[in-house]
């Protein structure tokens, strides 16, 4: 627990930025699907993310001259070095509750770990209760996570190569809420995609955008196939007593850092969104 109490002072201190969902309508766009793991290859279409959508859902991390990417640029270097020194390739974002800001979290790390010219990375939503991934970076499609678990399609089939500018980033949508989450998460082909996804993209940072810790049983179910825990709090949202809560379930995970959303601008020592 004083590992986590430190972690809330350290983001007060200098925290990364608070961002809510902005709840835009979501773009139709044709969804482009990638024909195998090589999906920074340019032989294959790539869907094309668009920079006004981004930010108007606040998604700012793809743009380096943007000084509110600055936060995410600081937050990359830690949770990077940190995995680094361990070999560690599959970060999952959590949250205590809804409304702390984890997708929009998970996708800026995503997009600034994608702007590095070594690094590639794959973001899969596994929020399958409340699946944002899509819609926040204007993706449209039948079929994505819950295809793939079904075995109505193959992983390479539900991961879209998507591009903003030079940089790329892979993304494995989930379609569709689902009131079966828990029961996937614990099936045979959640580990079956889990060890595909290990197999055929061991060069790629996979970041997985899972739902709140406390909403259900999900994220308990799939930590023990991930390599570390990003959880993302939020003053006003969050209260002790739920990252104590929390703090029981990630006894046996490794937690590489703690972000601290919605910091107010006063207590901040530099600009942010």
């Amino acid at each position: 627990m004083e590992s986590i109490r430190q972690a809330v002072e350290r983001a007060r201190a200098g925290g990364v930025p608070g961002l809510d969902s902005a709840g835009q309508t979501l773009k139709q766009h044709p969804q482009i699907r990638s024909a195998g793991p090589a999906l920074v290859d340019e032989r294959f279409d790539e869907f094309e993310l668009k920079d006004t959508y981004l930010q108007s859902n606040r998604i700012v991390a793809h743009n380096s001259a943007n000084i509110c990417a600055k936060p995410y640029d600081m937050l990359r270097t830690q949770v990077l070095r940190a995995m680094d020194l361990k070999g560690w390739k599959t970060l999952a974002v959590t949250s205590p509750t809804a409304e702390c800001g984890k997708t929009l979290t998970a996708i800026n790390l995503a997009l600034s770990i994608a702007r590095q010219p070594e690094r590639s990375v794959l973001l899969v939503d596994m929020d399958l209760q409340r699946p944002r991934v899509a819609r926040t970076l204007g993706m449209s499609g039948s079929e994505g996570v819950l295809g793939v678990l079904r075995g109505s399609i193959e992983l390479a089939e539900g991961i879209i190569a998507a591009r903003i500018s030079n940089h790329r980033l892979a993304v494995l949508p989930a379609e569709a809420p689902t009131s079966d989450s828990s029961e996937w998460m614990t099936s045979r082909a959640m580990s079956a995609m889990m060890q595909k996804i290990k197999m055929d993209y061991q060069s790629r940072i996979v970041i997985l955008d899972l739902p709140p810790m406390l909403s259900g049983d999900d994220v308990i179910a799939i930590l023990p196939q991930v390599d570390c825990v990003l959880l993302v709090a939020a003053v006003g949202t969050t209260t002790i007593a739920q990252i104590e809560e929390c703090n029981k379930h990630l006894q046996s995970a490794d937690v590489v850092r703690l972000v601290l959303n919605k910091v107010p601008e006063t207590e901040l020592k530099y600009h942010y969104y």
